[in-house]
């Protein structure tokens, strides 16, 4: 009895999402992907594949539509159906950590953080550079791009080894203060050493606790 109702509730549920659904597919497992409702909005799982074109090979890849935008967990494939992307998405645009992969491993892992795009604006709270206590707030326009946010890593694929790290704040790159290049700004002219002849620093030694000599020039009054 029980089997039963989990048939008919089945059924049930996969009836009434093909009714939300204006144009679907349905895979030999019965699972119904790739959902365009009467809108023309992309919804639930969608598996896409993209053929080769002008040299760059193609790629199959699949996770979750929300209102027309991708969201949550993104995985990619090869046309040999090798494991090369896992993404993070939140209102259709890069969010967390994404990571890249070639046949050998891990190649490169970034992190993004995303911006709503209902808003012109966006706030964020983000780690003051000079204080790791401090957290400031921050105002961005909102041009409905991902900003690059965190640390960036690239790998030795096969390896544990770290080829170079990078750290960004919302689109900026942050320098760390030991790699920071001191500038030190001299407003003043370097000094020349003057070279005097013989006889005139005879002369500046003989008059130097004198007083001023007034001297003649042949002027009169």
């Amino acid at each position: 009895m029980r089997w039963i109702f989990l048939i008919i509730l089945t059924s049930f549920i996969a009836n009434n999402l093909h009714a939300q659904c204006a144009t679907y597919k349905i895979t030999s497992r019965g699972d119904t992907l790739n959902c365009t409702d009467v809108n023309g909005n992309k919804r639930g799982k969608w598996k896409i594949h993209v053929d080769p074109l002008r040299g760059n090979s193609g790629y199959e890849e699949e996770g979750m539509y929300a209102d027309n935008r991708k969201e949550g967990v993104w995985r990619r494939y090869n046309l040999m159906g090798d494991l090369i992307a896992i993404q993070n998405y939140k209102w259709g645009n890069l969010d967390g950590i994404s990571q890249y992969f070639v046949v050998a491993g891990l190649e490169r892992e970034e992190s993004w953080k995303a911006m709503n795009p209902l808003n012109p604006y966006d706030t964020f709270l983000v780690e003051d550079i000079d204080d790791e206590n401090k957290y400031v707030e921050v105002i961005l326009p909102n041009d409905g791009k991902s900003l690059k946010h965190g640390r960036w890593t690239w790998y030795r694929p096969g390896s544990t080894g770290i080829v170079k790290t990078e750290l960004w704040s919302l689109n900026k790159l942050v320098v760390p203060k030991e790699n920071e290049e001191k500038k030190v700004t001299d407003t003043t002219a370097p000094t020349k050493k003057v070279i005097k002849p013989k006889e005139v620093e005879k002369y500046d030694k003989k008059n130097n606790n004198k007083k001023s000599i007034k001297v003649r020039d042949g002027r009169t009054g």
